[in-house]
């Protein structure tokens, strides 16, 4: 009974075309998310390293002093935002979120008006090439996720080639 009832793959194409807004705005939002804390650990960075060379040159004294304890606080909390900063990448995962997301969008564009690659194409064979090139955008993004999840050095070796 639920095999006949299957939508058809053109059915299934409008469908698919209709879900990429939640895709786009899924993208947009990631993006727009990661932004945020790369511009607030980079500001932390910038301030923290201002302020901690100000407050090391105030002190001239050897015994444990406000200036001290702060020195310490704000240098340790510049090297955790700089290692999660290098660590999770968050800027460069806005960024390829953010390409994405306007690239798919592009598309979507595209086939709504019937303009670039979909100008000469039937409805039909408009939605099967946008679910192509939409399924191929997701899937690069994809590896370029689990490219960024992957430690520097496995990230920077050839293809097909892990790091010693």
């Amino acid at each position: 009974m639920a095999a006949s009832t299957y939508p058809s793959t053109e059915h299934r194409r409008r469908l698919y075309r209709q879900e990429v807004a939640d895709v786009i705005d899924q993208f947009q939002r990631e993006s727009r998310k990661y932004r945020r804390i790369h511009n607030s650990l980079q500001s932390l960075i910038m301030v923290g390293a201002t302020s901690t060379t100000t407050i090391a040159s105030l002190n001239t004294a050897d015994d444990l002093t406000w200036q001290n304890v702060l020195t310490i606080a704000i240098s340790f909390a510049i090297t955790l935002a700089a290692t999660f900063t290098g660590y999770y990448k968050f800027r460069e995962r806005s960024y390829f979120l953010r390409e994405t997301a306007d690239a798919i969008e592009e598309q979507a564009n595209a086939l709504a008006l019937g303009v670039g690659e979909y100008t000469d194409l039937n409805e039909k064979d408009a939605l099967k090439h946008f679910t192509g090139v939409v399924e191929s955008l997701r899937g690069e993004q994809r590896r370029r996720q689990q490219q960024l999840d992957q430690p520097n050095q496995v990230a920077a070796a050839p293809a097909g080639q892990a790091s010693e």
